[in-house]
Formats: C-alpha cells, structure tokens, sequence
C-alpha cells in the first residue's frame, strides 16, 4: 500500500499521512457513485441546489478548522480567513442560474410535434484539485455538477488532504449522500488506470501541464470529457494614462497573494516608459511593506511556499536571471524568516528579458519581472510571447483601449484594472498550454451535462 505523506511547509513536520486505495477498492468506490447518481439525478432540481447550498452553510460553519488547518497545509497566513467568500459567491451564483441554463430549450411545441434539447448529468464527474486554492478550485466544478446532477468522486492534491475530507464532511452534513460526493485518496497510477478503464464521464484537473498531458494520456480512446487548466504567466500592462497608485497596489498584490501561488497570478509586468520609474519604486516599497513568517501569526502577510521544492524552483528562476543581467531589487536579508527553504522572500525584477526563464516558465511564487514597453503593440507583442493563456490585466481609464488590446492578447479571461479574480458569472477557460475546457457561468454547467434531443412525432 502506499502512504500519502502530507509535510507541512510551516516547519517541515509530516502533518496528515492517509494510505491510498488499492485499485479493487477504489473501483468500488466508483461502482457505488456510478449506482447512486441516477437516484440523486432524478431528484427534482431544487432539491439538489438546496442540498449543495446546505453543505456550503456546513463548510462556513467549519471555519474556525478549516483556516489554520490551510496554514498547516499550504501556508496561507490565517489573518485571510480562508476561502469562504469565493466559495459562497461562486456557489451562490451557480445555484442561481441552475434552473434557467439545465430548462429544456423548446424548439417546437405544436399539435404536430414536440422538438426540444434537455440537458442530462454527464454520470460520474472526476475531479482533480489543486493545492494552492484547495476549496475555490474544487467547488468551481463540485457545485455545479452535483446540482446538474452528477455523483462526484474527488482525489484532492497530497499538499491539501485535509480540504477533501472536510469538503465530503461539509456536503454529507448538507445532505448529499455519501455515494454521490466521495473523497479519495489515491496514487497516480491508480488515478491513471481509473481514467483509461473510462470509470469517468467527465474529468476536471487543475495543476501542471505535465499533468494535464498524463491525463489526456489516460483518457486516449476512451472518449471521456476533459477540462484542463494547467497553469499561466499571466501579464499586467500599464498604460501611459493609468492610476499609477491603483495598478502598483493591484498589480504587486496580484503578484505577491497567496505567495504567488495563484493560477491566475501577476507573473510580468510591461509598464509604460512614461511611468516605468515610477511603478518601479513604489512597486519595491510594497513588497518592503510586506511580513514573511508564520503563517499562524495575524500579522505575517505572507506565508511560506507550499514546498521547499516549489522555493527552489523560483530560487534558481532568480538566480539564473541575474546571471544573465537581471537586478534583483530585494535584498533577501531583508526578510529574516527567509530562511532557504519553503520561507521566501519577494523579489523584483528589473532589466529582464524574454531569453529567461523567469519572464518565460511558470514561477508559481513570489517574483515577478518589471519591464518598460514604449506603446500598446509592444506590450501586445510580449504578453502574446508566452506558451500559457490565462488572464491579462490592463490598467487604463479607456475601456475602450482595453477592449481593443484585450482582442488582441492570447488569453482566456482579460480584466481592466483589476486582476487575479475570478468572476463566476463568466467562462474560466484558457488557451495555449494552459489547457482548455468551461467552468463557471453558463458554459460551466454545459460542460458537466449533454444534450440529448427529443423529436416528438404527435400521432
């Protein structure tokens, strides 16, 4: 059997360890919801919605477990309190919008015929989650294809053991029987036979591009759906006539949350030549101002990396640009819980380019490169001159120009002078090696069911 040790990035220590299912065992799990999901089908839809909603009042009530059980976990300081009110505003819109997007579109309803397109539950929705938002990520896709009328079976991310469990305490304690919502623990290689023996109708899988490759790997042939986001590097442009207060506030912080461990995270820069300076400097400033340490602690505002592995990989994204005539802005001494490990200090960078790595990878931590672009096609040029395709944020006072740029860029969701949001009244998807597939808004729930058609002849 194999154990699944979860090490705490707070001081090291193992945290959780659960023992993985054995294939027999974990096929029987999906047996089960397979068995159970056209009783949790056939209830009517507003029961299902309630029922989804009454485990989301169950997990709030677990707050008090749940935000220092994140910090132990994944390292998010507790003084953000979770991921409540994300979870609440995606699963309250979601429900909103149930009734209208799954009602049956009526073509034809005459003497002669009746001709429509209903919408039926995929079956039994696989879903992969992330780490890095253990909750927001898995209930983007749990709400909706329960209240669509799926069984769920989850196999949370080893960094996050805790978040499945309390996710399956929440929704039993909701009312979703224990068959049509299951928590898994599970090895790869398990998790690839499941998907290659077709036990999924749908598979939903946040995390990296190698990932993302292993599972349309394991799903070849078998014909099952996929939603795949896989990562970004997500830009930031300020233009010439910008709120250069506003876009460092938002730019730095959309850089720096969550210790740059965000999908949809700040990861490049391209700042005006006429406000470059200035961005810059105020942009040192803010990091200055933040707190590394204890995640536990109310006034760290910035907790360690999820890993000392994922540290390293910024470390050496750092170093190697330096090298090649990158200036590193922060001095790491500055932060004395830096400590080479899973603790990092933010950095910026100045004088970078495209040949490295740091402007080009996926960094997932707390860096972010500065560079200074002369107009709108240059900075078009260089946040298109990525293998992902995410978000962009353009920081402007003309929606107009923001529009006309945001066509322009390689993206999957542009926002103007905000970024690292996530609204669920639209499409999240990407392009590129961010993957592919619709969660949220509408789109969302077309993915989790199928359209069946009906042409009703009238004797």
């Amino acid at each position: 059997m194999t154990t699944i040790n979860l090490i705490s990035p707070v001081d090291g220590s193992v945290y959780a360890e659960r023992t993985a299912l054995p294939l027999a065992d974990a096929q029987a799990a999906v047996a089960r919801a397979r068995k159970a999901q056209g009783d949790w089908a056939a209830q009517p839809l507003e029961t299902r919605i309630a029922t989804v909603l009454a485990g989301i009042v169950a997990l709030e009530g677990m707050a008090a477990e749940i935000v220092p059980e994140l910090a132990w976990q994944m390292g998010r300081p507790v003084r953000y309190g979770g991921e409540f009110g994300g979870v609440r505003e995606r699963a309250d819109y979601m429900a909103g919008i149930a009734s209208d997007v799954l009602a049956d579109e009526v073509v034809e309803n005459s003497d002669n015929f009746t001709r429509l397109i209903a919408r039926e539950a995929q079956g039994v929705v696989f879903v992969i989650a992330p780490w890095n938002y253990p909750f927001l990520t898995a209930v983007n896709t749990i709400v909706p294809a329960l209240i669509a009328g799926n069984a769920v079976v989850l196999k949370h991310a080893s960094q996050t053991l805790l978040a499945g469990e309390r996710l399956a305490q929440a929704f039993h304690a909701g009312g979703v029987p224990q068959d049509v919502f299951q928590n898994v623990v599970l090895d790869h290689a398990t998790t690839e036979s499941l998907i290659g023996d077709r036990a999924f109708d749908f598979i939903n899988f946040t995390g990296s591009v190698g990932g993302g490759r292993a599972i349309e790997k394991a799903a070849a042939g078998t014909f099952s759906g996929t939603g795949l986001e896989l990562g970004g590097k997500d830009p930031g442009y300020v233009r010439a006539d910008a709120d250069l207060e506003a876009a460092v506030d938002g730019l730095m912080d959309g850089a720096m949350f969550n210790s740059g461990q965000c999908c949809c995270g700040i990861e490049r820069i391209y700042v005006h030549e006429s406000l470059y300076g200035a961005f810059v400097e105020e942009a040192v400033t803010w990091a200055r101002a933040q707190r590394l340490g204890n995640p536990l602690e109310q006034d760290t505002t910035m907790g360690p990396m999820a890993h000392k592995r994922f540290a390293a990989i910024v470390r050496d994204q750092v170093a190697e640009a330096v090298a090649q005539g990158a200036h590193a802005l922060i001095d790491p001494s500055e932060f004395s819980a830096d400590d080479g490990g899973a603790y990092l200090a933010p950095q910026i960078l100045t004088h970078v380019t495209h040949d490295m790595r740091v402007m080009r990878e996926e960094s997932f931590g707390p860096v972010v490169g500065i560079m200074s672009v002369k107009d709108d096609a240059e900075a078009i040029r260089l946040m298109n001159d990525c293998a992902y395709g995410l978000t962009a944020s353009i920081w402007t006072r003309d929606a107009k120009a923001a529009r006309s740029i945001g066509g322009q860029i390689q993206t999957g969701t542009v926002l103007m002078n905000r970024c690292d949001y996530l609204d669920p009244a639209l499409c999240w998807t990407g392009c590129k090696d961010t993957g592919r597939g619709a969660a949220l808004s509408a789109l969302g729930y077309l993915a989790l069911t199928r359209a069946k058609s009906y042409h009703l002849k009238k004797a």
